[in-house]
Formats: structure tokens, sequence, C-alpha cells
């Protein structure tokens, strides 16, 4: 079923279009300004420019997925398939099935909403016409990660996006920005290099590095000892970008100093790549090597879970200078734990979650990174005493509607039932009881419930940050000092402070609604509504596990 009968050539041009358009929209980016758009200013021209492109490529994204035959996910649509270099036998080629055309639309849509976000709240730094650019690559090289069916032109893709985020960090980031943004370059090439010797491997062993003829073959062209080798050199590559843990620890200074859209990119979509190389290629192509690896890979998965929340945990605890966009940073290496026991477990069941769970990660730690944007603006710090300190009321009576959100995006974050954070963590559990055959019960059952204890870890540190940050520790108005009585936020001198009441400060702005609102709306959508994603998912992933066979 097709919402609307759209053309296969059609398709294909929309599915090039975009792809290809970020990349001439960053071009285009960094040329003068013709004299009828330059509007006010080249800076405010250069900042539509890239709310009109990430726009149109959202816009062509719908309308890919309005075409989108729903009846049969499993059947890659929307392909190209050109020759590109004929003596390696790489092809241009490009598709899309149930597997890629959620995270196409997630792609597509955080890259607009930070155009958007960036139009009226600029990191400070150098020249706006850079900025656009590199977010526009940015967009061109994600996207086509989830859309491209060639083992070299994957990798090509993958490590597109490496250096738009690099100088995102490094030229506008925050303190400590150029130390993070040297670490996550330096842990992401050195995994790219082990992954391209990989990808290289199971080209040359099969033959090709079509990834449908491989998926289809299932793995029957390579030997075990080539599987294992491959997995664990791929397998590498992508744990780094994931992240897993142990090799996590350029994500919480990546996020810390990085400005609040790439935080929301970097969240939102790049982690998203390193898990959907382990679906894409290693699941089909080299499952012997995988069900090698599968329970090495749920441990770790295991103990990210609960490493990332015992650090969260510590990060709030009263007194420990924890920094909040730190904190929501350690988050993630829990959730992409999920991610990955659900991949792990090489069930139906485990991946559909660990795909669930990488859709609602992306919009509830978007979310949540936006809002710790936000108020780190307000503030001036991202320091939980400091946010949690003597106001009385904290965000709940300085800024009421953006406290709502917050507590809203960290209940989310911790699984609540009815949002979208629930069916991915309840799902990988799931596929843990019953992983796949060949695969130990007993172990993974015992990784079923240290993720579970983990679900309990989640909901402790997010409720004390929801506590700390939303209410505040309370001091009595008689113990407040003359200044903390009186004082304004530098941003908002003319709010009226509240009699004997915490100090005002400017609530949910017009642009801010209108950036958030899609995220918090696609969360409870998806929380209430899974069918919707898991219609998608689900038959592309049978299919996938059964080597190709519907």
């Amino acid at each position: 079923m097709t919402v609307i009968d759209i053309s296969p050539s059609v398709m294909q041009f929309l599915l090039a279009f975009i792809i290809v358009v970020p990349l001439l929209g960053a071009v285009a980016a960094l040329l003068p300004a013709p004299p009828g758009l330059k509007g006010k200013s080249p800076d405010q021209a250069v900042l539509r420019h890239g709310v009109t492109v990430t726009g149109a490529v959202l816009i062509a994204a719908i309308v890919l997925a309005v075409g989108f035959d729903h009846d049969h996910p499993a059947t890659m649509q929307a392909t190209t398939d050109i020759s590109w270099i004929p003596a390696l036998d790489v092809r241009i080629h490009l598709g899309i099935d149930g597997i890629s055309l959620p995270l196409l639309l997630l792609t597509a849509l955080l890259t607009f909403l930070c155009a958007l976000y960036s139009y009226f709240k600029l990191p400070a730094g150098p020249s706006p016409k850079a900025f656009i650019a590199l977010v526009l690559v940015l967009e061109s090289g994600t996207l086509a990660t989830f859309a491209v069916l060639d083992l070299l032109l994957f990798f090509l893709a993958f490590e597109m996006v490496l250096i738009p985020m690099y100088f995102l960090i490094a030229r506008w980031g925050g303190d400590q920005r150029r130390a993070a943004a040297w670490k996550f370059i330096l842990y992401t090439l050195l995994g790219s290099v082990v992954m391209l010797l990989g990808l290289l491997l199971i080209g040359l062993k099969s033959g090709t590095f079509d990834m449908v003829a491989l998926a289809t073959d299932n793995g029957r062209g390579l030997t075990t000892s080539v599987q294992v080798i491959a997995v664990l050199a791929i397998g590498l590559g992508l744990a780094v970008k994931t992240p897993m843990w142990p090799l996590h620890s350029w994500l919480p200074d990546a996020h810390t100093a990085a400005p609040t859209v790439g935080s929301v990119l970097l969240a939102g979509v790049l982690l998203k790549m390193g898990t959907y190389g382990f679906v894409r290629i290693l699941l089909p192509i080299a499952p012997d090597g995988m069900r090698a690896f599968a329970p090495y890979l749920a441990a770790f998965a295991v103990v990210g879970i609960v490493y990332g929340s015992l650090a969260c945990l510590a990060l709030a605890r009263n007194g420990a200078k924890g920094d909040l966009k730190r904190l929501i940073a350690y988050s993630s290496v829990g959730h992409m734990g999920f991610v990955l026991l659900g991949i792990a477990t090489m069930t139906p069941t485990g991946v559909n979650g660990a795909l669930f769970a990488n859709i609602a990660h992306g919009l509830i730690t978007g979310l949540l990174f936006f809002l710790v944007g936000a108020i780190k603006d307000r503030y001036g710090t991202a320091d939980l005493d400091t946010l949690a300190g003597a106001t009385g009321a904290a965000l709940y009576g300085r800024a009421p509607r953006l406290g709502a959100l917050l507590a809203f995006a960290a209940v989310a974050s911790l699984g609540l039932p009815g949002l979208a954070g629930f069916w991915g963590e309840m799902l990988t559990l799931f596929g843990a009881y019953s992983p796949a055959e060949g695969l130990s019960r007993p172990a993974f059952r015992t990784f079923m419930a240290i993720g579970a204890f983990g679900t309990l870890l989640t909901a402790a540190y997010m409720l004390i940050v929801v506590r700390r940050v939303c209410m505040g520790e309370h001091t009595p108005h008689s113990q407040l000092s003359p200044d903390d009585r009186t004082a304004r936020p530098a941003d908002d001198p003319g709010r009226p402070t509240a009699v004997g009441g915490p100090p005002q400060l400017a609530d949910i702005q017009r642009y801010e609604a209108a950036a958030w609102t899609p995220l918090a709306a696609l969360t409870v959508l998806a929380g209430l509504w899974p069918a919707v994603l898991l219609g998608l998912t689900d038959p592309a992933v049978q299919k996938l596990l059964a080597g190709g066979k519907s």
C-alpha cells in the first residue's frame, strides 16, 4: 500500500535529491548571496538559506515516505545502481527499505530543526557561512550512510561526517572544545581504519561489495574464520561510533564542548550510523562471525548500560559539580547499550527493539540537548549545583513551561510506558530472554536481568535531575542573600520578579517551540502507536535475518 502512487523514476530522483542537494547547498552557502536575497544582512541570508535547503530535503524525505510501498517494506525501493569504479566493481547503489527509511526521516527532521533553531540562536563562533555549510555536508553524509548499498560507498559516507562535526565542535563549541574535537576525530578515524580493512576483506573474499547481494548470500561465500575477522574489524569501527563501552570516552567530552545543534546532531543521528552498520552489514553478511561475538557484544552492552547510569548518578548528586550536558551524554552510553543488546540477540524481536530504541533515542535525546542548551543560555552554565541553587523553585518557578518540557523529556528517556523510550527497551529485553539458536540462554537471561536493573538506575538519575533542576534545592527566602532575592538574568532584564519569589527567566520562545514541538509530539506518537514504526522494520528485519528470503 502506498499513500500516493509515485513512479519508480520519481522515487529514484527523490532519494538522489535528498543526498545531493545538501552538498550543493553547502557550496552555495559559501558563495555571495544574490542581491535580492540578502535580507537585512549576509549573515541572515545564509541562515535563511540553511533553513530553506534543509526544509526542502525534509519535504522530499516526507514525499519519499508517502510514496514508499508499505505493503513491501522488506523490498529495496527507490533503487539506483550505476557503475562507478569498474576495476573494483564499486557501484553507486542506492535504495531504502523499512530499516533505513525511519533513519532517513529522523536525519532530515533533526537537521531542519537545528537549522531553524540556529536561524534565531546562532552559536558564537566564526562565519555563519561556514557553520551552515558544515551542517549541510554533515546532513548529506549521514543521509548517504543510510541510503547506500555498496560497502565502499558506505565507508566513504560514514567518513564524510567526521570533518564537519570536528569543526563544529572545535570552532563553535564551548570550553575545552579543541581537546574534545581532537579526541572525537582520533577515536573515530582510528576505528574507521580498522573498519575499512574488514570491509575490504569481505569484498575481496566474496568478489563483490554489493550489500544486497552479500546479504542474500548470507555469509555462504565466506568461511567462518573470514567472518570472525571481518566482524572483529568492522565491529570495532562501528562500536567506536555507537559508542560502546569501553570505546565511549570521546562522547562525554564531545557533547560537553559541542554547541547545542552539534550535540543534537551527534546524539540524534551520528550515533545511529554505528548501530545501523551492525544491522545492515554484519548481521546478514557475516552471521557466523556475529554469532561468535554476540555474547561478548551483549556483555559490553550491559556493562555500558550500568556504567552510563552510575556515571549519571555520580554527576547528579548534590555537590558533585556535574554538568547537565555531560550527564545526558553519559545517558546516551546507557541507551545505546540497549540498542547493542538487542542486536546481539540476533532475533527479530531484539533487532526490532534495537531499531525502535534508535529512533526513540534520536527524538528524546535530541530534545534533551535542545532543552539543556536553552537552559545553559539562560543561566550561563549547565552546572547542576548552580541550576539547583538558592532560587527556591528552580525551573518550575522561573520558567514553568521550560521546566515541564524538561520533565517530560526526562520521563520519556527513562522509558515511561506510553512514550517512545519504553518500546525499544522492552523489546530488547524480550529478545534477550530468548536469543537466537546457538546462543546461550542462561548468559542472555543474565544480561536481560542486568539490563532491567539498568532501567531502574536510569529512572533514579533522571528523577534526581528533574527534582534538582525543575524543583531546586529548597532554601528559605530568609536565608537568601539580597542579590539572590533581586537578581534577574542578563538576557531577560525586563521580566518582573515576584515579591519574595525567585528571579524569573525567559520561558519557551516561539522559535524554540517550533523546533521542539515536533520532537515531543513524535515521542508521544511513537509511544502510543508503535505499530507505525514496527510495521516498517519488522518485515525488513525478518528478511535480513533469513538471508534475504522474505
